[in-house]
């Protein structure tokens, strides 16, 4: 089951199937779903072996092509549980320096109730600028819950892995916020993927 969030309001929830019907795939860019230069560049260093690398590559490469007749492994499986955060109260320059400390492409926005409010990404942010540079300093300090974040889709976490990953490559997703009842429990993202099939021989992500 997947649902799209805008500012923390549900707008959609549906099935994988139906997703695609309230949500159109912009068509003219095409659908990829290739390894990030920073993803190669990891496990090139995580793998001692490069022939045993190059599986794992062509494996993730290889998701684009999965068949999703049977499931087999649900996101909760492979997701990443300790997910970085950040409160509606923060500002937006407080949001860049967490995205730049932590490495990462986007961190969720939540509430106090850790309901899902949307994701906060280093592009958001530099669209926020570019918009109105003369005021840089003032968007910098302006709170997360003063501006419109783009809406976000989520997945729960008994979805088939090779559903949610196939509307990150149709979607081109670099993650999907993992929520249970509005409350968020995790994030899947292509990381989790490529580590779930380099380091679960039994994981299937086609058949």
């Amino acid at each position: 089951m997947f649902t799209i969030y805008e500012n923390g309001i549900i707008g959609v929830q549906t099935t994988a199937d139906d997703l695609y019907k309230v949500k159109p795939i912009d068509k003219s860019t095409g659908a990829k779903f290739s390894p990030d230069d920073e993803l190669v560049e990891h496990f090139s260093h995580k793998k001692k072996n490069p022939r045993n690398n190059d599986e794992v590559i062509n494996s993730y490469k290889k998701i684009a092509n999965m068949d999703t007749s049977e499931p087999i492994y649900q996101v909760k499986d492979i997701m990443t549980k300790d997910v970085f955060t950040i409160d509606t109260k923060a500002s937006i320059e407080e949001s860049y320096n967490l995205l730049k400390e932590y490495g990462v492409m986007q961190i969720p926005v939540i509430s106090t109730e850790r309901k899902i409010i949307g994701l906060i990404s280093k592009k958001i942010i530099l669209n926020l600028l570019m918009a109105d540079m003369d005021n840089s300093t003032a968007i910098l300090n302006r709170t997360l819950e003063d501006i419109f974040l783009p809406e976000v889709i989520t997945t729960d976490p008994i979805s088939d892995i090779r559903r949610v990953a196939k509307v990150m490559i149709d979607y081109k997703l670099d993650a999907i916020p993992v929520v249970d009842d509005d409350i968020l429990i995790g994030i899947i993202s292509k990381t989790d993927i490529l580590k779930a099939v380099s380091h679960l021989p039994k994981l299937q992500l086609w058949s």
